[in-house]
């Protein structure tokens, strides 16, 4: 299935569905596109942040200007002192009045609030903050799910003109996670992975398979696979297996031959962050495969991350995504 049949039927989840999704980088030529882009097929409706008369600007020299926006500037935000008492009670005595001011002047702070607040559904940044400028307020204000520690990140691979659709995990965010965290980012990829229409067959990804060679690395692995399967006997879900086991047929019939889910994988953990980053980018660049995310997972409302290298098509769908995955957390 190619990603344009992916992402049409993602459309046609959230179209109508006038889900608010804030834009923070208002300013940013690429992010106003997106935005625009969204607005005009009625797929989301976009709360750009930064100054009105620069982004008004923006959008009539790209040729947008045609559609009525809300733009929210920070520094004159009309419920501005509601949201900082609000933001204190949050922080439960980590923060000052002084220290909320300050803080949510800050975009990312202020938009991941909006979404606290239920006045918009989800958010996405990145285009021109780092992660850490992105992830830190949706920890602090936002927070993980009951029964996650941490939040993660994956990506959605797509390879045009093919049914080839997968998810990598964690290629983002947990740069040496232990055994009960990577058991938390299997389960929680798995649920991820059905928002894309995918039947998650999970693969824990190491240099072994089942047991091929011994080492504290491998170890972390098949405890985390059995922890993964303890939590929830129902995913289909298996390890430790190397890639071409998870992957090939052939291979999973002599590497890991009783295994339900070896050469049939579809949602691939990698064991730690570094393995992740490459593993995604090898698939990225030499498999020719479309890269979606990171797609942040394990938090209570949806906000996701950007590659500071993004284009507008990578922020339109990404939005698209967040919106779908703010349509799930209403069921």
């Amino acid at each position: 299935m190619s990603i344009r049949t992916l992402f049409g039927g993602l459309r046609e989840k959230v179209v109508g569905k006038n889900m608010k999704i804030v834009f923070p980088e208002g300013n940013d030529e690429r992010v106003v596109r997106a935005a625009a882009r969204l607005k005009f097929e009625g797929l989301v409706e976009p709360i750009i942040l930064g100054e009105e008369k620069e982004i008004l600007n923006l959008l009539t020299e790209l040729g947008f200007a045609d559609q009525v926006y809300t733009i929210i500037n920070p520094n004159d935000y009309p419920e501005f002192e509601k949201m900082k008492e609000s933001f204190v009670e949050i922080r439960k005595g980590k923060v000052t009045m002084e220290d909320a001011d300050r803080l949510l002047r800050d975009v990312n702070y202020f938009g991941v609030m909006l979404v606290k607040l239920g006045l918009a559904d989800g958010m996405v940044s990145g285009a021109i903050h780092s992660t850490a400028d992105t992830v830190r307020p949706a920890l602090q204000i936002i927070k993980t799910k009951p029964g996650i520690s941490r939040t993660s990140g994956v990506f959605l691979m797509n390879r045009e003109n093919t049914e080839e659709r997968f998810v990598f995990a964690d290629c983002a965010i947990n740069i040496d996670p232990n055994a009960q965290e990577l058991a938390e980012i299997a389960l929680n990829t798995a649920e991820t992975a059905k928002i894309f229409d995918i039947d998650p067959k999970v693969a824990m990804l190491s240099f072994s398979s089942k047991g091929s060679a011994k080492a504290p690395q491998v170890d972390k692995v098949q405890e985390a696979t059995k922890i993964a399967k303890e939590l929830n006997p129902n995913v289909a879900l298996d390890g430790e297996l190397q890639f071409d086991a998870a992957f090939v047929p052939a291979t999973a019939e002599i590497k890991a031959p009783r295994s339900d889910v070896a050469g049939h994988a579809n949602v691939f953990v990698f064991p730690d962050l570094q393995s992740g980053n490459i593993g995604y980018k090898i698939a990225q660049r030499l498999g020719m495969f479309d890269a979606i995310g990171p797609i942040l997972q394990g938090l209570n409302m949806p906000v996701n991350d950007l590659s500071r290298g993004s284009s507008a098509e990578d922020i339109y769908k990404l939005a698209i995504i967040t919106a779908a995955q703010a349509l799930d957390n209403e069921k």
